[in-house]
């Protein structure tokens, strides 16, 4: 049996892309647990009641992820 857990989209900052079933992949601020919001990137059910798998970063995380994005040649 799966542990419950609890979350809270504090912020959205956007979304990169929408899925033919209307999911979307979401760069939010959630808050896991109760705890301290971190950034996180992941898909999301049109009623933000699924998720999908995702990847939770610090602000340590993004500033390094920002500055190799940044460093890239798109």
């Amino acid at each position: 049996m799966a542990d419950e857990f609890s979350y809270e989209i504090t912020q959205k900052y956007g979304v990169l892309s929408t899925s033919k079933s209307g999911w979307t992949m979401e760069l939010n601020s959630v808050a896991w647990n109760g705890r301290s919001p971190k950034y996180d990137l992941r898909s999301w059910s049109p009623d933000h009641e699924k998720m999908g798998k995702g990847v939770t970063l610090t602000t340590e995380e993004v500033t390094a992820l920002k500055a190799l994005l940044d460093s890239m040649q798109l």
